[in-house]
């Protein structure tokens, strides 16, 4: 899935300036800007602050998709820092989850089979003293990077900030996105055989390939045709 969201670097400055709010202080480093397009969730833009003397790169999120809970993701900010493990930053894994009141707050993970398993197939996870040395109140999984490795980090954002807030599970949009590219491959093609071809290509269901071709519909994305035909629009 990971393979579907795009980054792409749009603007590199060797040299700007940024206000750490964790140091609380006006830094100097270079700094790059990447759009995004998250298959998930939807565009975004993020501004990447590299700290080479403090060890330390800030990713920030300057501009999310729109709706009331990625809005309180607008410029919300995650920090990378140096690791006792040579080349390696780490980034301590909060998630992102919704209140009564409908604002978004994070909670710390607690345990390494809390983390989701999305991150922990493409990131190594470790207890926190492990990488740090020490202990910390609140402080107990950290999910770790490269180094230089700026998309790895943005990704890393939005599979903690962004993703625990999509109303529609990954899997199942994942699904969305393949079986709308086979129709599009079909360009006209029958019902049935969209399934067929979709059991074949994905190991999907008849019930499967109904529910996500009514999905598609809802959304615009397809339209049914005379004689149990269906086509994607645009």
């Amino acid at each position: 899935m990971l393979k579907q969201i795009k980054i792409v670097l749009v603007e590199e400055r060797r040299e700007d300036a940024w206000f750490d709010f964790g140091l609380r202080q006006l830094r100097v480093g270079e700094v790059r800007f990447y759009r995004v397009t998250d298959f998930l969730t939807g565009r975004w833009l993020f501004k990447v602050c590299s700290d080479k003397e403090m060890g330390r790169v800030v990713v920030k999120a300057i501009k999310c998709p729109p709706g009331i809970l990625f809005a309180q993701l607008e410029g919300d900010s995650m920090i990378f820092q140096r690791s006792t493990l040579e080349g390696l930053l780490y980034d301590v894994v909060s998630l992102a989850c919704v209140d009564e009141e409908g604002r978004v707050r994070r909670h710390n993970v607690k345990s390494l089979e809390d983390v989701p398993d999305v991150i922990k197939r493409s990131f190594e996870v470790k207890p926190y003293d492990e990488v740090t040395g020490r202990e910390a109140p609140g402080k107990h999984v950290v999910a770790l990077c490269r180094e230089g490795d700026e998309k790895g980090m943005i990704t890393l954002f939005l599979l903690e900030r962004a993703w625990p807030l999509s109303p529609v599970p990954p899997d199942e949009k994942a699904k969305s996105l393949n079986l709308l590219a086979l129709i599009k491959k079909l360009e006209k093609a029958s019902v049935e055989e969209v399934r067929r071809a979709a059991a074949e290509s994905f190991e999907l269901t008849a019930d499967e390939v109904d529910a996500l071709l009514a999905n598609l519909e809802g959304e615009g994305k397809i339209r049914r045709l005379d004689g149990g035909y269906v086509k994607v629009v645009g």
